[in-house]
């Protein structure tokens, strides 16, 4: 992920040119990752870790609702921006630096389709190690049957190397890290100009369209 220097500069105009279909900017998706996270009732009080943080899209939003939060990215440039929106997390650019057993949820938000298949099982037993026992981690990722979604990833820049993960596939995943009772979600299935809609997306979770899936796993 270290290659994400080269688009620290432009990472949200890139994005939010990538999602101009929903009608919505890139913004609207942060704070809906946000709002699951609260919805799910994670404990606010102890230790969280944005695992791929990037530029900070969600670390900022973290850092107003959870008292100590935690940001790691290889990519230096794009945690210096990172670092200027929300000061008051901690950050690592090297991965050896997180503290083990600590945290009670982790984030990994985007991440694991710029992984190698190869290495995925490998990073995710990488987090499950910083987790304490009975810790979450919380996947979000986009869901390649939604056709919308797709096209969103092939225009845009950053997701060039993107490898989308099927949800059974994201699942199986979780399961050969060590990882025990998932529960998965759709999020994310109406654009602006349907939101008229989105009251009705809490009934909609456990459809396969919604633009990406959530997915939770707890720390045995």
């Amino acid at each position: 992920m270290g290659e994400f220097d080269a688009y620290a500069g432009s990472y949200e105009e890139d994005h939010k040119s990538s999602v101009a279909a929903s009608g919505e900017d890139p913004a609207y998706f942060h704070d809906y990752k946000l709002g699951c996270l609260t919805r799910k009732g994670f404990d606010t009080e102890a230790p969280l870790l944005d695992f791929g943080c990037g530029i900070g899209n969600l670390t900022e939003r973290f850092v107003t609702r959870f008292r100590d939060v935690h940001a790691y990215d290889p990519s230096t440039k794009s945690t210096d921006v990172a670092k200027v929106r929300a000061p008051a997390a901690h950050f690592h650019d090297d991965a050896s630096t997180l503290p083990k057993e600590h945290f009670a949820t982790a984030v990994l938000s985007g991440v694991l389709h710029h992984v190698a298949p190869e290495g995925r099982v490998g990073l995710l037993r990488q987090v499950r190690g910083l987790l304490r026992p009975g810790g979450r981690l919380v996947v979000f990722e986009h869901n390649p049957l939604n056709p919308v979604t797709r096209r969103a990833v092939a225009a845009c820049a950053f997701d060039d190397d993107a490898i989308l993960l099927w949800p059974w596939e994201a699942r199986k995943l979780l399961l050969e890290a060590g990882f025990d009772e998932i529960e998965r979600e759709y999020i994310v299935f109406f654009p602006r100009a349907l939101s008229f809609l989105r009251p009705l997306e809490p009934s909609l979770r456990g459809l396969m369209l919604g633009a990406q899936q959530m997915l939770i796993a707890t720390k045995r």
